[in-house]
């Protein structure tokens, strides 16, 4: 038995008004989720009856691959979290100036390349205002593909992860094309479908300079037929009004992210919708994201807050509301290491040691939760097969 067979929780269809209870057989969706689901069919020209994921409970999310063990949107960092068995791997558009899109957790790629170590690009550092922040750095958007091909990723955060420095330099940065590819190769080759994740990156601020994501990312949709209720690939977005464009062009299931309480999506604050998290985290507000999207994709402490000290407090009832409104829930992102745990589950003094990450887990999995972003893919694995049983 492979090392994914040992460690998959039980399959079941996840999405419907019935994912509130774990181990029992989902239903189908919810009326307004449903009828979502039949107009993006009918938009995309192709028949169906809605979204159903053939995915285990909870769902094993490689959040950006493995990047807690390789440099993160790499084809690399992808390969080894479909080793390991991860359900769905993650990837983050960003566009180049020729329209291209690739996989970048940002469109600064000061930190995840070596673009400060090439002189011939020194002029195009700068600093944008990008959602309201203003950072300095080497954007996408400024480079062709071409241009962005001739540099090698790298780890992120070597103050914390040392060890994933190992591998600077070894990966391009991949397109969205590429990756899609790389999926079918090998879907074909180990017999399954290899399911992928894939997120919006600050579409209003892209579509402001002419290099919206939503259509880009549709036509590929389609050409590798992933652009149907039944596909093997997941939309998310920060942004609400991004899913809503998607879900007039195809009928792929869709997930809206959410930041922590208090916050607003960049859409909104463009538009002026005075409506933030908070507001969205209520029945109204999951009722709206329902007519449009299967799924929310919650940061952990809209789950369970952390109290003053940092550890673990009362959960929310967000996992029963949202559940009640037919929405699956995917929330991110754990993290092995001491100072990404929270303080109950952190071990010894060293923030960049692995703390009780499986306690962590049980913790998050027993409220009810359908998946989970990880960073570390195996652990979260042996996390769900111990929460299942399996």
């Amino acid at each position: 038995m492979t090392e994914r067979a040992q460690a998959t929780p039980g399959r079941r269809t996840v999405v419907g008004a019935g994912a509130a209870a774990l181990g029992t057989a989902a239903i189908g969706l919810t009326g307004t989720a449903r009828a979502a689901g039949n107009t993006a069919e009918r938009s995309g020209g192709h028949g169906g009856s809605g979204h159903r994921l053939d995915l285990p409970v909870p769902t094993v999310i490689g959040h950006r691959g493995t990047s807690g063990y390789r440099p993160e949107h790499t084809l690399g960092s992808y390969r080894l979290a479909l080793d390991m068995g991860a359900h769905v791997i993650e990837q983050d558009l960003v566009p180049t100036s020729d329209g291209h899109l690739v996989c970048r957790h940002e469109n600064d790629i000061t930190a995840t390349t070596d673009v400060s170590a090439h002189p011939e690009f020194a002029s195009r550092r700068t600093t944008k205002t990008v959602d309201g922040i203003p950072i300095t750095g080497w954007f996408t958007e400024d480079f062709t593909l071409a241009e962005l091909k001739t540099l090698r990723a790298k780890e992120r955060i070597p103050g914390n992860r040392q060890k994933n420095t190992l591998y600077d330099g070894r990966w391009e940065i991949p397109t969205f094309e590429e990756v899609l590819r790389w999926a079918d190769r090998e879907g074909r080759r180990r017999g399954k479908k290899v399911w992928l994740y894939v997120e919006t990156k600050h579409p209003t601020y892209f579509r402001g300079l002419g290099l919206g994501l939503e259509e880009r990312l549709v036509k590929l949709l389609r050409r590798y037929d992933r652009h149907r209720a039944q596909s093997p690939l997941i939309l998310q977005s920060f942004e609400p009004s991004s899913i809503q464009r998607l879900s007039k062009l195809v009928a792929t299931p869709r997930v809206v992210l959410l930041s922590g309480t208090g916050t607003r999506p960049w859409d909104f604050t463009a538009t002026g919708d005075p409506r933030t998290t908070d507001d969205l985290v209520k029945p109204a507000g999951l009722k709206w994201m329902a007519s449009f999207a299967q799924g929310i994709g919650p940061t952990l402490d809209l789950i369970i807050p952390k109290d003053g000290s940092g550890k673990l407090a009362e959960p929310t009832t967000l996992v029963r509301d949202a559940h009640a409104q037919g929405l699956i829930l995917h929330p991110y992102t754990m993290r092995n290491e001491n100072t990404f745990l929270p303080a109950d589950f952190r071990r010894g003094s060293d923030p960049n040691a692995y703390g009780d990450a499986f306690g962590a887990f049980a913790a998050y999995f027993a409220t009810g939760i359908d998946g989970i972003f990880s960073d570390n893919p195996d652990t979260a694995l042996l996390a769900a097969a111990d929460f299942t049983g399996k």
